[in-house]
């Protein structure tokens, strides 16, 4: 069967109403953030129902809204006012800096110089960087869901690095044995997390709290962006060379289904109202002589396994990482291959600009954003 047919029944879908004992009695303080379930008989537990355009912080109101851009072939970040589709400032940071990141408590940006080996952080209110924190290797960065810890995945070194997630001192480190570990989400109590590995083709299954491997699933590829479903039940995981995204049953860390969405599929971003996934798909392959085509953004409906919308680049594009607006009528995209931005109104996926900034535009990032607290990355919100 070809593989953008292969689909396996899910079942009944779960309704997890919170989360009980996460392990031994040496937890860390503070609680794993617990699922709300929505009224109505039947109806699942929506993971990002505290992120809808009203759930905005009040404290976060005042924060001018702006997207950050990290440029990481220029090592620089390009700062975009979202309403004027305008650059209005750009200031250096430490080289190859990858994504921009939403601290746990939503006060802080940092910006992950993974060349530099070193995190910049940014005021949000004031939108300046302050002095870079050396870290090594911050490819990517998250925080798990109690705060307790910032994950710094420090690819090249094949580490999963736990940190004070406000002076990033080391606290633990955690080897991997997979090739390339990039992005990672959590489970809906947080008792674990699938970190993928887009050099050797594995998702790798994490305790949270003992720090531990509990499991490897191959799944071939090169799986890039990786997303809790809204009911909480399964992992969805962008793959830059199958074309699609995986579906993992991670309590039983085995594949469920596989979606077809477009050439390159690399981010995940979830709509503001929570129930549609933004697939961007970069538009061609990085091996020679790999397939090539016109970027696009697939929308997918996550709990019918079903892609429901494509959004062409117009004339072509490479759209990459991203966020969405406040409202959430704006899907923001960085062109990682051609120097520029893409703003997609969500309704009905017209571009609504194209925004030059620096070489190599990356994990760029919307802020603010509504939510109770952040994941890491560019913007998972929960």
């Amino acid at each position: 069967m070809p593989r953008s047919l292969k689909v396996i029944v899910l079942g009944a879908v779960l309704v997890l109403a919170g989360c009980g004992r996460l392990g031994p009695a040496a937890r860390p303080p503070g609680p794993i953030g617990r699922v709300r379930v929505l009224p109505g008989a039947g109806r699942p537990a929506y993971i990002y129902s505290r992120t809808t355009a009203h759930d905005l912080r009040p404290d976060l109101a005042r924060i001018p809204p702006r997207v950050y851009v990290p440029n990481s072939l220029s090592n620089t970040v390009s700062v975009i006012e979202p309403a004027a589709f305008a650059v209005i400032a750009t200031f250096p940071v430490g080289k190859s800096p990858q994504h921009v990141v939403p601290s746990h408590d939503l006060n802080v940006l940092w910006v992950n110089n993974n060349g530099a080996g070193s995190l910049t952080p940014i005021d949000p209110y004031a939108g300046r960087p302050g002095r870079p924190i050396p870290v090594d290797d911050p490819y990517n960065l998250y925080f798990t869901p109690d705060g307790h810890f910032a994950v710094v995945v420090a690819e090249a070194l094949r580490r999963l690095d736990f940190r004070d997630p406000h002076t990033m001192r080391l606290i633990d480190s955690l080897r991997v044995s997979c090739r390339g570990p990039n992005h990672l989400d959590f489970s809906a109590d947080g008792r674990y997390f699938l970190v993928s590995c887009e050099f050797s083709g594995e998702l790798v299954k994490v305790d949270t709290l003992a720090r531990r491997v509990l499991g490897i699933l191959p799944v071939g590829g090169m799986p890039q962006d990786v997303r809790l479903s809204p009911d909480g039940r399964f992992f969805f995981v962008a793959d830059m060379m199958a074309d699609g995204v995986h579906v993992v049953d991670g309590e039983g860390l085995r594949e469920a289904a596989f979606v077809h969405t477009g050439i390159g599929a690399h981010g995940i971003t979830v709509s503001r109202d929570g129930r549609l996934f933004y697939v961007s798909n970069r538009g061609w392959h990085t091996v020679a002589g790999g397939p090539h085509g016109p970027g696009s953004v697939s929308v997918l409906d996550p709990l019918a396994l079903r892609v429901v919308a494509t959004w062409p680049v117009p004339g072509g594009g490479s759209p990459d990482m991203g966020a969405v607006s406040i409202d959430g009528r704006a899907l923001w995209l960085s062109g990682r291959y051609d120097h520029e931005v893409y703003a997609f109104d969500t309704r009905d996926g017209h571009l609504l600009a194209r925004i030059r900034v620096g070489a190599g535009p990356h994990g760029l990032t919307y802020w603010p954003q509504p939510g109770r607290y952040s994941l890491g990355h560019t913007g998972n919100m929960r």
